[in-house]
């Protein structure tokens, strides 16, 4: 058995640093807490190549004594905690005093920082966590601590990054977080210096939502408020109707700290129960403020989750301020009566009610009849119409008339338009030679199809194929199809289960590629900033699906084509359940099957639908022939019950 030793220093802090320190978004939430909990008013965040090259975060807080400075970077050095029985009431974001000191040990840290009044500061630089000397030098108040070269010196760590878009998409992310969690204080933040979010840091939580979810999800929100107890809620829930294709817009704070709570979005989805469309989320940014000491927020090493004293108590009060909130948004704004009605010109417009109204106008005068004839007077129309044969007028319209109609040499006999007694119209001579002319034209009316049976082998076998050992008997709430079979057995089959799994068998054989729309106006989908980094890393794997998409900034894909399977309408939630598939698939296969499945989902027939009955006989068909059996989640497409089922459910067996 090997002999057990203490390991050194330097590889401890390497293994500490695993559990801080995963990527480069890790350093930033680490030094931004520092920096909120240092009372800093504006925070500045600069990173390049991801924050692989370069992380600055730069804030006006109080700074730290140059004296502090070499203890700042040991391993649980802080200046939150002082006792045991302060755990217990953790009020502030850090407090384990590991970030320093695992930050530095795997990369080369830069910090320049002076106090508040202090006439000039200090900087420190280190490398894989060795200090140097503590260094006189001018400063502005507040801390600048700058990581360069992250993981250099642990190379196994090095190789599992992700791309630079990747981890730019993971640190916007998490400063959208902070951002929200903390609307009175202006973050900015820089990528490969380029703008990329800025929040004015005027105390309104609607002002950081429109800067940093965008325009259109903050005119999609509504403000809900409330409280259970020592419990309350507040902040903002998407519409119903603005339901999203993932969770990736669903925020939520506890105490001011960014966590993902299982909890928290049960009871949210709980409040839009029969208001949200199936397959549709809702967005939000909660914010849930409860006594610290009801709340554990030490359960984790990255601080993202909490546990709950009174877990009953938390889902109670976010159900019902969501529920209040969406049903005082949905009631209909009160009418205002007649008499509260505003006349600013009471020569014009009238206020008066239905009743008032009848009666004024049965008390009005009839109108007058009006001094002109509006008889119909046959006079007129003589005067109007010129006393020309049909024959003449036709000539003149499309030239000159044939012999055989309009003679030269006979003069046009003038005639009263209006004759006093009708008589029977009299054929000119040429009419019997015109028509009889006209009768040996027509010919005898060919069919397209001729009518005898035609030897064609396909509509020989048609018509030879032999009667089904199955009947379609019909389809009940629009989604189950019934059929009998031989046997006696009755089946209830899922058209959409059914369906879908067609199709998804025939998108994994890829024998052709899939057809495809192109939009005569492109969309613009605007997505949460990590889907839209990880859609923009797999657009090959997108085009092989019949997306054409391409970066159009901000964290928005123009589509310009989509699979001819797909509504239009579909491509946002199409796109963010692509995203949520190719965050959760590990190997490039299992991705290439979670979106085989949303695309098979998308283009199958939905329960509801009003379906022919020649496409439920084809679903019927694949199932009783056992081609399609489960759909490709792994639900059955078919229940199966015996004569002997049904007869023992009606107590005759």
């Amino acid at each position: 058995m090997p002999h057990i030793q203490q390991l050194a220093p330097h590889i401890a802090d390497l293994i500490a640093a695993g559990e801080v320190v995963e990527r480069p978004a890790s350093v930033v939430k680490e030094l931004v807490e520092n920096a909120i909990d240092a009372g800093a008013s504006a925070v500045v965040v600069e990173i390049q190549r991801g924050g692989m090259g370069l992380i600055r975060v730069t804030d006006n807080g109080c700074g730290i004594a140059p004296t502090e400075l070499p203890t700042a970077f040991l391993r649980h050095a802080t200046s939150k905690l002082r006792r045991a029985e302060d755990l217990s009431a953790i009020g502030t974001l850090g407090f384990r005093g590991e970030a320093l000191a695992a930050i530095s040990a795997v990369s080369r840290v830069e910090i320049l920082t002076r106090q508040r009044g202090a006439v000039s500061g200090a900087m420190l630089r280190l490398e894989g966590g060795v200090p140097g000397t503590v260094e006189e030098a001018g400063a502005p108040e507040g801390t600048a601590i700058s990581v360069r070269d992250l993981f250099y010196n642990t190379p196994a760590r090095l190789k599992f990054m992700r791309k630079d878009s990747a981890e730019t998409a993971a640190v916007a992310g998490l400063m959208q977080h902070l951002a929200l969690s903390h609307p009175d204080i202006s973050f900015r933040f820089l990528k490969d210096g380029a703008d990329a979010l800025h929040t004015p840091g005027d105390r309104k939580l609607d002002s950081a939502v429109y800067a940093a979810l965008g325009r259109d999800f903050a005119r999609s929100l509504v403000q809900v408020e409330g409280r259970g107890g020592d419990i309350q809620v507040h902040g903002f829930v998407t519409q119903p109707l603005m339901g999203r294709g993932s969770r990736a817009m669903q925020t939520f704070f506890v105490n001011g700290r960014f966590i993902k709570s299982q909890l928290l979005t049960a009871a949210l989805e709980e409040g839009y129960r029969n208001q949200l469309m199936k397959g549709k989320f809702p967005g939000c940014v909660l914010f849930v403020t409860l006594p610290v000491t009801a709340v554990d927020v030490n359960v984790h090493p990255a601080k993202t989750a909490v546990k709950f004293a009174r877990e009953r108590e938390v889902f109670d009060a976010v159900y019902h301020t969501v529920l209040d909130g969406l049903a005082e948004k949905a009631a209909p704004a009160r009418t205002k009566a007649v008499e509260e009605t505003v006349n600013p010109r009471e020569d014009f417009f009238l206020r008066m009610d239905a009743g008032t109204f009848r009666q004024q106008a049965a008390s009005r005068p009839a109108p007058a009849r009006p001094a002109y004839n509006t008889e119909w007077r046959v006079d007129k129309v003589e005067d109007s119409v010129k006393k020309v044969p049909y024959e003449t007028k036709r000539s003149a319209a499309f030239g000159s008339a044939p012999a055989s109609v309009v003679p030269k040499s006979a003069p046009v006999k003038k005639e009263s338009s209006v004759p006093a007694t009708p008589s029977p119209a009299t054929p000119s001579p040429a009419a019997p030679a015109a028509v009889s002319s006209r009768q040996e034209e027509k010919r005898p009316f060919v069919p397209a199809i001729p009518q005898e049976k035609l030897e064609l082998p396909g509509q020989e076998t048609l018509l030879k194929r032999e009667e089904a050992p199955w009947r379609m008997v019909g389809e009940v709430l629009r989604t189950y199809i019934i059929c009998e079979s031989q046997e006696g057995c009755v089946y209830l089959i899922d058209k959409h289960a059914a369906h879908e799994r067609i199709n998804f068998d025939r998108l994994k054989e890829g024998k052709t590629p899939p057809m495809r729309q192109t939009l005569l106006r492109p969309i613009a989908a605007e997505l949460a900033r990590e889907d839209s980094a990880l859609l923009l890393e797999n657009l090959p794997l997108l085009e092989q699906f019949g997306f054409a998409c391409e970066d159009f900034g901000d964290n928005t894909l123009l589509v310009r084509e989509v699979p001819a399977d797909i509504d239009a309408e579909d491509t946002v939630s199409t796109l963010e359940e692509f995203a949520q598939n190719l965050r959760s698939g590990r190997s490039m296969e299992e991705r290439r099957e979670n979106l085989l499945h949303t695309m098979a989902c998308k283009a199958a027939i939905k329960g509801g639908w009003y379906s022919d009955p020649a496409e439920l006989s084809v679903l019927v068909e694949k199932v009783q022939k056992g081609e399609v059996r489960y759909c490709p989640h792994g639900r059955p497409v078919a229940v199966k019950l015996t004569k002997y089922e049904l007869e023992k459910m009606f107590k005759r067996a």
